[in-house]
């Protein structure tokens, strides 16, 4: 049997990741595994035809701040229950993110969210749980967010 020593969390920092973390650190207490934390700071450029519309570079380094700070203060709160973690913020859409990141690292099991859009807010958005699932080439336990 594989044991599970490196995890991979995938956290959007909206209301709904820390449950998804919690979950990720009881497993990473229970494997005694390291933990990996990795938030995909993704900022699509819009066009709009026949404009194109920018977005300052000082807005995108801003949110880039903001999204690093939030990660700094969950790993250090990781890091305080007594798991050995490490964040990661990537700069490419979330899925390829989790993925190729579950790649590099040879990570063992990738914990995740999961909103359960169904109808058309699934087919605008798709799924990042989805792709992942689809991709991965390690377990994926997706985490289901708490009902509004």
């Amino acid at each position: 049997m594989k044991t599970i020593d490196k995890m991979l969390v995938a956290v959007d920092l909206s209301e709904h990741a820390g449950s998804v973390l919690d979950v990720a650190v009881e497993f990473a207490k229970q494997f005694r595994a390291e933990l990996h934390i990795v938030h995909a700071f993704d900022v699509r450029i819009p066009l709009v035809t026949p404009y194109e519309v920018a977005i300052p570079t000082a807005f995108i380094e801003e949110a880039r701040e903001v999204a690093a700070s939030k990660l700094d203060t969950l790993t250090r709160e990781v890091a305080a229950e007594g798991v050995k973690v490490t964040s990661h913020l990537s700069e490419v859409p979330a899925a390829s993110a989790i993925v190729d990141l579950a790649e590099e690292l040879e990570i063992d099991l990738v914990i995740m969210g999961t909103r359960g859009h169904t109808g058309l807010k699934h087919a605008l958005l798709g799924s990042v749980a989805e792709r992942t699932l689809r991709h991965a080439t390690c377990s994926v336990l997706t985490v289901k967010a708490p009902s509004e």
